[in-house]
């Protein structure tokens, strides 16, 4: 048998990459892992079931290779809004003309098209603002009708078939989860993926929802994309088991200025609560066509890393793009940069939260600051569901967080949380026992060496989740 390959991360902040046309074989996939990603991400927006199946099975045939645990994200669809047709497949929208969106199936014309979906027409009021085709047009609402909306055209240009709707003014009383994404998701459970993305949120009820069809089988991220989930942004992140700052839609429901606050934000809210957050869209845009990417882009994921999120991402980059492992070579490079220089760690030291006014959460600060005085080489974590990794990695400890789960699912889930190195490791019952195997796991995976010392965290008695009570400082004989 070859020697196992050993994959350590020289950096906290993980990476997810989408997989597509240009990455769903076994090679590229290997070189994408090995480049630095840690959780491929699947659309279902785009592919089908087949498809999506023969990816998990190449991810998982990764997994037993490199003996490391990957996160998949299943990203589901949610409820697309789109107009009609048009009897030539494209008008022409005119500046300070009007535009009617009607209930009639008939293709449209450069007057009128079909709008089907009547929770819009019921929902909208004088004055309500309507975006076409990504923002590009803006429509305002002068006057309604049973069967339809009289608009003004703001700014217009081309309009062509299916093009898709937003309505950044208004709640729509619509679910998150369509019929499809029921379908997607139950493939998604069934296939044993880790964490499902959430579309279109706009309340709590909607993650609600979801969380009780998955049943704990997989972590939900909830994707912030509406503002009306901005709204709501404290309820909805309470019952999210992770969170994705989803640029592409946000950034055409907000106004461009808005978008860099709201992202902060919720990366700060999460980082208080302990919720992975995920930083993502369009972070390295040019590198679907270009080798390399903009000076801006670098910077934007390196405000990210500054900021003390989670994750990054790319979509298009690594899933249609020409360079999909140049995009996370690069990805993975500007963040270990960052990361290496102090002023890093300043701004994360300086935005870290108090600790909540739990046993839990006092411990995980107390190994931290440990950790901090004594110079301590690692954290080893014991985690059977993954909160005390998560409590650890909530603090942003100097030292990387071994985590020790006996549960793969748990290891895999943990891909995606800052800081942590998961390792499946079998279950302790006891202080003593804990931290003999913490000491071996240390060194085996390369965080420290005979004569360091270590700091332990566990919860007492051993495999009750969520009792992080124990703390124990170790110097490896």
């Amino acid at each position: 048998m070859p020697p196992r390959i050993k994959i350590r991360r020289r950096r906290r902040t993980k990476i997810i990459a989408t997989l597509g046309p240009a990455s769903s074989t076994a090679e590229v996939l290997a070189r994408l892992f090995q480049g630095g990603a840690d959780v491929f991400r699947l659309n279902f927006s785009h592919g089908t079931h087949d498809d999506h199946a023969m990816r998990v099975r190449l991810i998982r045939e990764l997994e037993d290779r490199f003996e490391r645990p990957i996160g998949i994200l299943a990203d589901v669809q949610g409820p697309k809004l789109r107009v009609g047709t048009f009897g030539g497949g494209r008008v022409h929208l005119q500046t300070g003309k009007s535009f009617r969106l009607d209930l009639n199936a008939t293709p449209g014309d450069a007057t009128r098209v079909n709008l089907p979906h009547p929770e819009i027409i019921e929902a909208a009021g004088i004055g309500t603002t309507l975006l076409l085709d990504d923002g590009k047009l803006r429509l305002r609402v002068v006057r309604k009708r049973g069967d339809g909306l009289e608009t003004e055209v703001l700014v217009g240009g081309p309009l062509s078939d299916r093009k898709g709707v937003n309505v950044p003014d208004m709640v729509l009383p619509i679910p998150a989860l369509t019929a499809k994404d029921r379908a997607d998701l139950a493939f998604a459970l069934e296939h044993g993926i880790n964490y499902i993305g959430l579309s279109f949120v706009q309340r709590p009820e909607d993650v609600a929802e979801a969380k009780a069809i998955a049943a704990g089988r997989a972590w939900i991220m909830t994707k912030m994309e509406k503002p009306q989930a901005l709204d709501n942004l404290d309820p909805i992140l309470a019952l999210s088991d992770a969170v994705m700052v989803a640029r592409g839609d946000l950034g055409v429901e907000l106004p461009p200025e808005e978008v860099p606050l709201a992202q902060k934000r919720i990366v700060r809210a999460c980082r208080q609560l302990g919720r992975p957050v995920v930083v993502a869209t369009q972070m390295l845009e040019s590198m679907i066509t270009a080798p390399a990417p903009t000076r801006a882009e670098a910077s934007d994921v390196a405000t990210a890393v500054f900021d003390g999120a989670d994750a990054v991402m790319l979509s298009a980059e690594t899933a249609a793009g020409q360079y999909p492992y140049e995009a996370v070579n690069i990805m993975d490079r500007i963040i270990a940069r960052v990361e290496q220089d102090p002023g890093w760690r300043d701004m994360i030291e300086a935005s870290r939260g108090e600790p909540e006014h739990a046993t839990s959460d006092a411990i995980a600060a107390a190994a931290r600051q440990i950790c901090h005085t004594i110079g301590a080489r690692t954290i080893v974590a014991f985690t059977a569901s993954g909160s005390t990794a998560l409590r650890v990695a909530r603090e942003r400890p100097e030292a990387p967080v071994l985590g020790l789960t006996p549960t793969l699912e748990t290891a895999r889930r943990l891909a995606v949380v800052w800081g942590v190195h998961a390792v499946v490791a079998p279950e302790v019952h006891s202080m003593t026992d804990a931290v003999n195997k913490a000491g071996r796991a240390a060194i085996s995976e390369g965080f420290a060496v005979r004569g360091d010392d270590i700091v332990v965290a566990a919860g007492v008695p051993f495999g009750q989740s969520g009792s992080t009570n124990a703390l124990r400082v170790a110097k490896l004989g």
